[in-house]
């Protein structure tokens, strides 16, 4: 079947790659690698989903699966991707499921999976899965039978133990900050607005009726246009864009200016070290993150450790190095001393928190970075391993290395969701960065058309 776990859990188009047979199949498997077999009771499993309407029909092919395997579900409806990893931790269950492809267009779908304590799973863990749907090995499990078939709750107040958690991390309230906050009509329509504005803020929220079929539709952290205006329109301080599942932020200054994860981070990043919260003074990023992050935290005296692309990566470093901040440029951003996984709306209390704390604008803070141009390519593929390591691409790639030298680099990766490989160029100027990644990708097309 191929590489069933992407950097995201498994991603497909729903009832065309992503089956209610898969899914089911995936949630049998998760249930016998991750429950404890040597409890007294029956495994506990969380379910959430984000809003789209193939969500309905892929969690009630989970919730049959899990119960199937003898584990009992805990159904909490839509809600953050975080927001569920906190309640699998909160409720000591142990494993969590949220139906949610993020960021991606509303016909696609996925299943992201957590471990107890609502941690995200290790590659050893994911091949366990993989390996087991792939062997058919659903089948050869003995079925409970009678009272040892899995039953299911609905827990009707999972927003409020998160709204409050959430709350509860900040160092002080937002009063007199006025926030545009576009929720992607997704997980986060609901949960967002009541956050920050219990928090303190005026807020206004932007696509925040999801009907199943309009998430990220023309909206969210991939699409900040209507957020620029309504900022700028309502005259609001700042505006904060969600993705599909909420665990992005990325925002925008009074002016409409777009601030990415990279320069979220490094005002996080210069908070904590004044707090006394940046454990070793370090913060770790993926190597998509801009050259700028890092010349300006080596400005600030931080040390920036970088990992492979995906926030599982930066979750891991993290973990292993006891280090307490961590994140993409696309808006992941970690706080490992309250969640364990990326939190959108975590972020962007603690961004607001930051502005309330200094009484400066967002464009001032954010000028701490200055970013390298940048030029980003996602060049559709027929194969996304071809795309990337063809003879002919590397050789392209190494003479655009050899050309930028220390003003610049070149990244060029497979996507981990989706049929794509990203060519990414940074360069002294835009027109060299866009020029040169449009050479590269010339190349990718060649080596591996669209069918």
């Amino acid at each position: 079947m191929g590489r069933l776990f992407g950097t995201d859990g498994v991603r497909g188009r729903a009832n065309v790659d992503l089956t209610p047979e898969l899914a089911l199949a995936v949630a049998v498997a998760a249930a016998h690698t991750l429950a404890e077999t040597d409890r007294t009771h029956p495994p506990l499993a969380v379910v959430g989903r984000d809003t789209r309407a193939s969500g309905e029909m892929l969690e009630a092919a989970v919730v049959a699966g899990l119960t199937s395997a003898g584990a009992n579900v805990v159904r909490v409806g839509v809600l953050p991707t975080p927001a569920v990893a906190f309640l699998t931790a909160e409720a000591k269950a142990d494993l969590g499921v949220m139906l949610s492809a993020s960021h991606n267009p509303m016909p696609d779908n996925g299943i992201k999976l957590f471990a107890a304590g609502g941690h995200k799973l290790p590659d050893e863990i994911e091949a366990r899965i993989e390996a087991a749907v792939e062997a058919n090995a659903t089948t050869a499990w003995d079925r409970p039978v009678g009272a040892g078939v899995g039953r299911v709750h609905d827990l009707l107040d999972g927003a409020d133990h998160y709204v409050q958690h959430l709350i509860g991390t900040l160092p002080h309230r937002l009063d007199g900050l006025k926030v545009v906050v576009d929720c992607a009509n997704g997980a986060a329509a609901e949960v967002a607005p009541v956050v920050y504005r219990e928090a303190g803020a005026d807020v206004h929220a932007i696509y925040a009726e999801p009907d199943g079929l309009n998430i990220n539709d023309g909206c969210g952290s991939n699409d900040i246009a209507q957020l620029r205006e309504t900022v700028v329109k309502l005259g609001a301080d700042l505006g904060i864009a969600h993705d599909g599942d909420a665990d992005r932020c990325v925002a925008v200054t009074a002016d409409g200016e777009e601030v990415d994860g990279d320069q979220v981070m490094a005002i996080l990043a210069l908070a904590m070290q004044e707090a006394g919260t940046l454990a070793e003074n370090t913060l770790v990023a993926t190597v998509m993150s801009n050259l700028g992050l890092r010349l300006a935290m080596s400005a600030e005296g931080i040390r920036l450790v970088e990992t492979k692309v995906g926030d599982r990566y930066v979750l891991e470093e993290l973990r292993a190095s006891g280090l307490a901040l961590g994140g993409e440029q696309s808006g992941h951003i970690v706080m490992p001393a309250y969640a364990t996984t990326g939190d959108g709306v975590l972020t962007g209390l603690h961004l607001m928190a930051r502005l309330a704390q200094t009484g400066k604008s967002l464009a001032e803070l954010a000028s701490v970075v200055t970013k390298l141009p940048q030029v980003l390519i996602n060049v559709p593929v027929g194969d996304r391993t071809v795309g990337a390591a063809a003879p002919t691409v590397r050789t392209e790639v190494e003479r655009a290395e050899a050309e930028l030298g220390d003003t610049g680099r070149v990244l060029l990766r497979p996507s981990g969701t989706e049929p794509l490989v990203r060519v990414m160029v940074e360069a002294a100027t835009e027109a060299t960065a866009r020029e040169v990644a449009e050479r590269i990708a010339d190349r990718v097309r060649v080596a591996s058309p669209v069918a």
